[in-house]
């Protein structure tokens, strides 16, 4: 396996509790869900693609895309971070929250660049923590003391890494959060 491959770990596993626990996953732009959309945006440049996904695994295989539950139910964005890098079998894993509302050609060879433990994305609107470049080995042997600590923030867990931000000056990935942010989107349930 060549020392630069990469899987797409798309994080679908969150309850959408501002949005009355609506799956993000299935929400349509353009008649295609987001889900399909962020994994069809960037296939091209990674080497798999998995989906951190706690229902509905059928609907995900249906779409070709391989879903990993949580091990470790309700610990939020590091309990799919531990699923993924669990399941993950190439060195490098980017991860997206499925609640994007865009992604930049260069996000992957930009992250890549910064070298190192890996990086996380900054835009207009400030750090993106789950718009990262994790190093799997590193990831998967901090996961278990993060895990035990209580401290979940994933932050922390970069911090710890010696992961480092990477600025997208003028770009905002935006986040489909509540119904205004549909509305601004053009989203309808899926």
């Amino acid at each position: 396996m060549k020392p630069a491959a990469t899987t797409l770990g798309l994080l679908a596993g969150g309850r959408a509790t501002r949005l009355g626990g609506l799956d993000k996953a299935w929400l349509q732009r353009g008649g295609v869900p987001q889900v399909v959309r962020l994994a069809g945006r960037v296939r091209g440049e990674v080497d798999a693609v998995l989906v951190s996904a706690n229902r509905d695994h059928g609907r995900y295989a249906a779409h070709d895309l391989v879903p990993v539950a949580d091990r470790h139910p309700d610990l939020g964005p590091l309990g799919g971070l531990d699923a993924l890098a669990d399941a993950c079998a190439t060195p490098w894993l980017l991860t997206l929250p499925v609640d994007l509302v865009s992604v930049n050609d260069c996000l992957l060879r930009s992250l890549r660049a910064a070298g190192g433990e890996g990086a996380w994305a900054e835009d207009d609107d400030g750090r993106q923590p789950l718009v990262a470049l994790w190093r799997v080995e590193p990831l998967r042997a901090a996961l278990p003391a993060a895990l035990a600590s209580g401290d979940l923030a994933v932050r922390t867990l970069q911090a710890r890494l010696g992961m480092v931000g990477v600025r997208f000056a003028g770009l905002r990935f935006g986040n489909l959060n509540t119904p205004d942010d549909l509305a601004a989107a053009g989203c309808t349930p899926g």
